[in-house]
């Protein structure tokens, strides 16, 4: 059977700024993208039909039988093997939620057409990336899931420098090429991930549930707090608490993030600060793309919610439940508003706007740095998002920061 990841047009939406340069499938949660956990559990390829903008880059392969998954859905045993029960012209559905389909080639294109499917209801466990705060909220949950898919059966190197503490070693994995100097890992609440090549630097501390992708770095004096994802090439410092970067990025300075999501290719600037909690303890609202507004997560703890290919200036002051979007430069003295559209250069409210070519040039001089190339269909999705005229929504008024 041949699988695909589908990205059904309101999720997309739903989960700006992430899904604006790839599929929500390429979202990392836990240590793996969730495409990844997917061709892991079914044992073979999956690819994608998405967005027509996106798909050069994320491409479909077709057969005559397809199994069609939900992307943003986590895979469970009863889960997949409800999937491949499906008959052909047939739909997996829980609480009026369309998590699969079986069709043939010819009915593919997007979006999908799911008039006149049978309908096989689904009563079973599942869980779906359904807002951008879902990825912080259950990443604790994927580090140790992911854990268990990615070290079943194998041994971990050893830790060989004497200056280095562990607790709890039997749920450390360190990966081979991986070097940790003068660094202290607690792994009593949580399971502690160092991926390929990665480097902890010495006076760093650790507490599980944490993963460091490959080739990262966690800098000197580090306070790395559970449930946080370093994708890879990433280099952090500080204090991070229950984050997700997806990849490539910096934080290299002291400042505190927490509860957030960095996308890849982004720059934080030294002594950046997020608050995560409002000082009345209530309810977080952030931008939601979808319906041009801000909307309450339900959470008391959110923080900052960056898009791919953003920075921000040296002591950059983040506001509960900030959203930026992709390629942003933000710089200034003050608060950003809350709600920051994609590129838009400056601070509020003089926001102006980044030039696109200007805007390639930065891309590609930051990518040079970790031996990556923007290639003319990197160019050319990030033209789409430029030219979404609604990126600009309230670029020079920003939303009440309440």
């Amino acid at each position: 059977m041949n699988y695909i990841i589908y990205d059904f047009p309101d999720r997309r939406e739903t989960l700006k700024p992430f899904t604006f340069i790839r599929t929500a499938s390429h979202i990392r949660l836990g240590i793996l993208r969730i495409y990844e956990k997917w061709e892991r559990e079914l044992g073979g390829s999956v690819s994608f039909l998405t967005d027509p903008y996106l798909a050069e880059k994320y491409p479909l392969i077709s057969e005559e039988d397809n199994l069609i998954i939900r992307a943003g859905l986590l895979p469970n045993p009863t889960l997949l093997e409800e999937m491949h029960s499906l008959s052909p012209g047939s739909s997996l559905v829980a609480q009026g939620v369309v998590l699969a389909l079986r069709v043939p080639k010819n009915t593919l294109s997007y979006p999908l057409n799911l008039e006149g499917l049978s309908t096989q209801d689904y009563t079973g466990p599942w869980e779906e990336l359904s807002r951008i705060s879902d990825i912080f909220r259950i990443n604790g949950a994927e580090l140790r899931a992911d854990f268990e898919r990615l070290t079943r059966g194998r041994q971990s190197e050893v830790i060989r420098d004497p200056y280095t503490r562990v607790y709890a070693p039997q749920n450390i994995f360190i990966e081979p090429g991986a070097e940790l100097k003068d660094c202290t890992l607690n792994a009593e609440k949580g399971p502690i991930y160092i991926g390929k090549n990665a480097k902890v630097s010495e006076g760093s501390i650790i507490q599980g549930a944490f993963a460091l992708g490959e080739s990262a770095v966690v800098n000197p004096g580090a306070k790395m707090r559970g449930d946080t994802t370093i994708g890879p090439f990433c280099k952090v410092g500080g204090e991070v608490s229950n984050t997700v970067f997806l990849g490539f990025s910096n934080k290299g300075h002291d400042g505190f993030l927490g509860n957030s999501v960095i996308g890849e290719w982004c720059n934080l600037g030294a002594d950046t600060n997020t608050s995560n909690l409002k000082n009345n303890y209530g309810n977080i609202k952030i931008w939601d793309y979808a319906h041009c507004e801000m909307r309450d997560t339900g959470l008391m703890f959110c923080g900052l919610m960056m898009g791919d290919h953003s920075k921000c200036g040296i002591n950059t002051m983040f506001n509960t439940g900030t959203v930026v979007g992709v390629n942003a430069n933000i710089f200034g003295g003050g608060f950003p508003p809350k709600f920051v559209p994609s590129f838009a250069w400056g601070g509020h409210p003089d926001f102006k706007v980044f030039d696109l070519n200007k805007a390639y040039e930065v891309a590609e001089r930051m990518m040079q740095r970790r031996q990556q190339a923007l290639t003319e269909t990197d160019r050319e999705i990030l033209r789409t998002v430029f030219n979404e005229k609604s990126l600009f929504y309230h670029l020079n008024e920003g939303p009440d920061r309440a």
